[in-house]
């Protein structure tokens, strides 16, 4: 969501991510994976769950955050990051070398072409697999093969839907600090709200001589001038740039006084009656 006159910042449109996509079904074929494997009264099982939950819903939180606080948001986006590859894929791993099966490594043969099925959301149509066999065909498939398949090929191929999604998360923390980094956050944009009110208030408002940017009628607080008013620029603290108010009335004044001077040297010029 986007409100290009208010002061919200961008936010929203989570859904359309790849990287909530790939959590979101990394998390529910984790429900399926824990309830067919994993003793339900195992704190492993709820802890694998509640991971692979905080990988998918700190996407949406953070995305929802992000209308006041860039911060909030990349902070979140790590969380989910975190969760997983902090927590479920060194679950999923154990859960292979305890039952001394194989964990494949990331340029197998195998890896490879798992990860190139799950980077399609849906699958076009496929002949059925033969009977006693289950492929992984999608994305959108993986909480059913993992449902249908012998226990280390499931493992793995959530460790290779995991690591995809944590991958994607790390690149979006990436774009999300170099987007606050380059247009800011929330307080830098209401404050450029409230100043472009105010100057708008001011059509007459000269531009600052240091920076260009629009001026606004300030009053010194101290100093010799206390009380006094004058012409701030609009980007301060960053910019210092002022002008006096006098400034152009000076000139005025001094355009008068110049014109009455010569229309009095042109009266005494005149020969007399």
């Amino acid at each position: 969501m986007n409100d290009p006159d208010g002061v919200l910042l961008p936010h929203g449109g989570y859904e359309h991510l790849r990287s909530y996509k790939v959590a979101e079904a990394v998390y529910d074929a984790t429900v399926v994976f824990c309830d067919r494997f994993i003793d339900k009264r195992s704190r492993t099982h709820d802890q694998m769950v509640q991971a692979a939950r905080s990988g998918v819903r700190n996407i949406s939180e953070g995305s929802g955050a992000a209308a006041t606080s860039r911060k909030t948001e990349i902070k979140l986006t790590n969380v989910a990051r975190a969760s997983l590859t902090d927590e479920l894929i060194k679950d999923y791993k154990s859960f292979l070398i305890q039952r001394g099966l194989r964990v494949w490594h990331k340029d197998a043969p195998e890896s490879l072409e798992m990860r190139e099925h799950l980077q399609r959301d849906v699958a076009p149509a496929l002949p059925p697999a033969p009977d006693g066999t289950v492929n992984l065909t999608c994305l959108a498939g993986l909480s059913d093969f993992v449902a249908r398949a012998a226990p280390e090929l499931a493992a793995n191929a959530m460790l290779c839907a995991v690591n995809q999604a944590a991958y994607l998360l790390r690149r979006q923390v990436e774009s999300q600090s170099r987007d606050f980094v380059e247009h800011g956050g929330f307080t830098e944009r209401l404050y450029a709200a409230r100043v472009h009110a105010r100057t708008a208030n001011e059509p007459d408002a000269p531009v600052c001589p240091s920076c260009g940017k629009p001026m606004r009628k300030r009053t010194a607080g101290k100093g010799p001038h206390a009380g006094q008013a004058f012409w701030g620029c609009s980007g301060y603290p960053e910019c210092k740039g002022i002008r006096g108010m006098a400034e152009e009335s000076d000139r005025s004044d001094k355009s008068d006084k110049s014109d009455k001077s010569d229309r009095s040297d042109s009266r005494s010029s005149s020969p007399a009656s």
